[in-house]
Formats: structure tokens, sequence, C-alpha cells
């Protein structure tokens, strides 16, 4: 079933919801209209107690690009933050992480800046090793937002996330696994076929249970993670508005 035109939510087998995001024009960047559908469909997720598990994916060879120039640039003017960027848009970052059921990132494509962080909000993980995985802020001279200070430690270790946050650099799914990060690694053509397998022995498991296990593993995470965006703007404040950012904005994005 459509939610909007870049975003639709499918039912691939009972008890488990798809959520596909494939704003092609776009790259799947967060413009307004995957924000509002990404919004709308895991909250018919989250409220229609068939589903036990959830898989978020992309298509082609991006699962979720991040931000894009324009928002950033506005950012840079002050204009707005990340976590109040446009009126009524949903922070699709944390998503996943509030969403009742589990969830799986099927990230079967490249995952850039805050695409790739709220992949990592999601309960699993699962990599394409052709894709490139990146929390890009640094490379474009200011700190981290989405809640990725947070989030990349707890999920990759300290180690890889200061390597990912400082240095910006980007990195394949094959080199990610040769490093041992802790998700399923697989071609491409695989991760999606993985996610449902994943997803099909979740949905065997009562709804409540699965409910309150999550609540119970991610409620530290969920509790902290206010906490954590407060002083991410507040490095934003000093980092963002610098003039590099504007020149490395026009000059790096998107290449």
């Amino acid at each position: 079933m459509g939610v909007t035109e870049v975003v639709t939510l499918t039912e691939p087998s009972p008890g488990v919801a798809q959520i596909t995001m494939a704003d092609r024009e776009h790259k799947n960047t967060f413009t307004g209209e995957l924000l509002i559908g990404l919004g709308a469909a895991f909250e018919q997720v989250s409220a229609d107690e068939r589903y036990k598990a959830l898989i978020l994916t992309g298509y082609g060879s991006f699962f979720c690009s991040g931000g894009t120039r324009e928002v950033l640039l506005d950012i840079h003017a002050g204009e707005f933050t990340f976590q109040a960027a446009g009126d009524g848009l949903p922070n699709a970052y944390s998503l996943p992480l509030e969403c009742p059921i589990p969830v799986i990132s099927a990230m079967q494509g490249h995952a850039i800046g805050g695409g790739l962080s709220m992949g990592l909000f999601a309960d699993f993980v699962i990599l394409s090793r052709e894709s490139i995985y990146t929390a890009n802020f640094m490379k474009y001279g200011f700190t981290p937002g989405f809640g990725s200070t947070r989030v990349f430690p707890t999920k990759l270790g300290l180690p890889l996330a200061q390597e990912f946050l400082l240095t910006g650099r980007t990195f394949r799914g094959a080199e990610l696994a040769e490093r041992g990060v802790p998700f399923p690694v697989r071609p491409r053509k695989d991760v999606l076929p993985t996610a449902l397998e994943l997803a099909e022995s979740l949905a065997e498991k009562p709804r409540r249970s699965l409910v309150l296990l999550k609540e119970h593993l991610v409620g530290e995470l969920r509790e902290q993670l206010p906490t954590v965006i407060e002083k991410e703007l507040a490095m934003h404040s000093i980092t963002f508005h610098q003039p590099e950012v504007k020149e490395l904005l026009l000059s790096r994005y998107g290449a």
C-alpha cells in the first residue's frame, strides 16, 4: 500500500511490515516528502497490532542519504536546527528506536550521515558488501547530529565510532566486515532476503512479549537520547555557523 509517492508500506509475510524508501529523484535524502512518508508509515505500523516486526529498506543502491544540502545550508544560516528542520516534520532518525516492535534496517544501499544514524537506531542491522557507509558530518566541518554521538559508540564500539565520527571517512560494507562490525554483511542481493528471514522468525513470537522486551532493551537509550540531542545542538551552535562550513557544503556536498 502506498503511504506517499516515495514511501510505501507492504506486508511481505504475515505479521511482517516493510517500509521502503524510494525517492529516486533525491536519492533518499531527508526531503519533506520522505520525512512525512516515514512518519506516516511508522505511525501505521505502530498502531496495527497485526505487525510483530518491521523491515526498513531503500531502493537499488541507496538506503538513505541523510540531510539535503539546502537544509544543511539553512541550518548554517541559523534558520532552524537538525531537531526542528521544518514545521511538523518528524525526526526520522529516532523512528526505529521509538517504534514499539523490533525494527530491522536492511541497508542494501548507501547510508550517509543522518541516514546511517537512522539505520543504526534499529534493533537489527544488515549491511551490504558493495555499499558505502559514512558519518560525513566532519567532512563539512560541523560536529555530528541525529543522535550519532550516542548510537555509533553503542552499536559499533568506541574505536570504530571515533573513526567514523572524527574522520568523516567512507567505508565499504566489505571493509566493515573485515573490521569485525557486529552486524551481518551480505551481498546486496541477499540483504532483504536475510532481513525477511529474521523478521519471520520474530513474527513467530507473541507481539506483547516482543514489545515488552524491546522496551526493556532500549529503555536506557530512549531516556538518554534527548540529553544527547541537546548536547549535539549545543556543539552545532558553535561549529555549524563557521564560514568554512558553507564553503565545504558548496564544494564537497555529493562529491
